[in-house]
């Protein structure tokens, strides 16, 4: 006669492993799937403030550039406002190539 113990195989708990594995595989999946639907959403929302502070930056450059031109031509008030600049900590690079929107 055979014992209860003898008949049983690995069957019903390995099935049991790879189906809870299976589902937290796919809980996982589904998490990081609407997180990144999320962080798309906010970085398109981002989108057009950063356009905007792009557009900002843009013009602040050009005006730095041009604040410089005048103080290197001998303009004092213009030289008064770089100088207040670099104790502040901005350094204005006349030659600098324009800054680029990040993608």
């Amino acid at each position: 006669m055979i014992e209860p113990w003898e008949r049983r195989t690995a069957f019903f708990p390995m099935l049991l492993v790879s189906l809870t594995l299976a589902g937290w595989l796919g809980f996982q999946a589904s998490f990081l799937w609407r997180e990144r639907v999320a962080l798309q959403t906010l970085r398109a929302n981002q989108e057009v403030s950063m356009q905007n502070g792009f557009k900002v930056r843009t013009q602040l450059d050009l005006i730095a550039k041009q604040m410089s031109m005048l103080a290197a031509q001998g303009n004092l008030g213009a030289r008064v406002i770089i100088d207040e600049l670099r104790k502040r900590g901005v350094t204005i690079n006349p030659g600098a190539p324009p800054p680029t929107l990040p993608q």
